[in-house]
């Protein structure tokens, strides 16, 4: 037998346990022009250095969720290279802007376990951290993943499901933000001049456009983030399993949201934290994600008067448009539903 890893298995996992994830990934501007090929988000923010500067940061920041998915690659094989599903997201919080230059590490601490009553697999919870070259935090999630068992007949460790907060506190969502310098916001060249103060709870947005997902596009996402789940690579086990064919990456539909938000959330610069989010189905390559939001509150970010925070409640959708905003009504989704996102978005005020 070789030194190959096997990779963790359900019962690998104990409540307690601290992983340090392997390869530190340094972020350049070359993957900003990728994660922008790939997905084409349109905040003035993440696209111009000289408009960044203009507002108060030292230069364009990367997007938050080429960060996190980064982040997310390093954690890959560790907790869910064996995974059946990732199954959602809490208590995601950006803690600091990230730059072209900047180095980023992750640790994860397991946080809960639950053998599932197939007694085939079971869940695993963990909170994440994001760490950059300075030893500074810059992102921290949790999420719970589905693994399979390597022995079936392993005895199943008592059950401990953490306790996870609903949403992430408005007090808590400046930290990524620097004040901004509202003189040089420019409503024109950000977009749109609907800021802050013109959203109200219970509006609701169709983003109009779809965007079909390619295969190759997919896994040269998933690449990028060293993502190295089998789920989404391997053809030949894939076809042998529940769905016959690679599933895209869920993150990668979270991008694809994420842009095609900008169609009515123009000024919406930064996703300040996640407070929870479900992929309700996968999708796989020749789907057609369209989006569709809808503003759950509004809150002020501590005494801060030049930005305010929308929590945005984003459901994503394949092969369907989202002109009559498809969702769900208790547990139960609509035909069509692949991703459920709710998060605290900044805008200017």
């Amino acid at each position: 037998m070789n030194g190959t890893s096997r990779a963790r298995y359900f019962e690998d996992f104990a409540v307690g346990q601290v992983l340090e994830h392997a390869t530190p990934r340094t972020l350049t501007e070359g993957d900003t022009a990728i994660y922008m090929a790939l997905y084409g988000p349109r905040s003035a923010v993440q696209s111009s250095s000289a408009f960044a500067r203009q507002i108060g940061y030292q230069a364009a920041p990367l997007d938050d969720l080429l960060v996190f998915h980064v982040v997310f690659g390093r954690t890959v094989p560790d907790i869910s290279a064996n995974a059946v599903a990732n199954l959602g997201y809490a208590e995601c919080r950006f803690l600091r802007p990230v730059f072209a230059g900047d180095t980023l590490c992750a640790v994860s601490d397991v946080i809960g376990l639950r053998q599932n009553s197939n007694g085939r697999s079971g869940i695993v919870y963990v909170r994440s951290r994001g760490i950059n070259q300075n030893g500074e935090d810059v992102l921290e999630y949790v999420r719970w993943v589905m693994v399979e068992k390597a022995d079936e007949q392993s005895p199943a460790p008592d059950p401990v499901v953490p306790n996870l907060a609903d949403t992430v506190a408005a007090e808590d969502l400046g930290g990524a933000v620097p004040p901004l310098k509202l003189f040089g916001w420019d409503m024109k060249l950000a977009g749109s001049s609907r800021m802050w103060g013109d959203y109200e709870p219970g509006e609701r947005i169709d983003h109009v456009d779809g965007v079909t997902i390619e295969a190759a596009e997919h896994m040269m996402a998933t690449r990028l983030y060293q993502n190295t789940a089998r789920v989404h690579f391997d053809r030949y086990r894939q076809a042998q399993g529940r769905h016959g064919r690679r599933i895209v990456y869920g993150g990668h539909v979270m991008s694809v949201a994420r842009a095609l938000s900008f169609n009515g959330l123009e000024n919406a610069f930064h996703i300040a934290a996640i407070n929870s989010g479900r992929h309700v189905a996968p999708c796989f390559a020749g789907d057609t994600v369209f989006a569709w939001s809808e503003v759950v509150d509004k809150a002020e970010i501590g005494n801060r008067s030049d930005i305010g925070a929308l929590r945005i409640m984003t459901y994503a959708t394949r092969d369907r448009p989202c002109d009559t905003f498809p969702g769900r009504a208790g547990d139960t989704y609509e035909e069509g539903v692949v991703l459920e996102l709710d998060y605290w978005v900044a805008m200017p005020r």
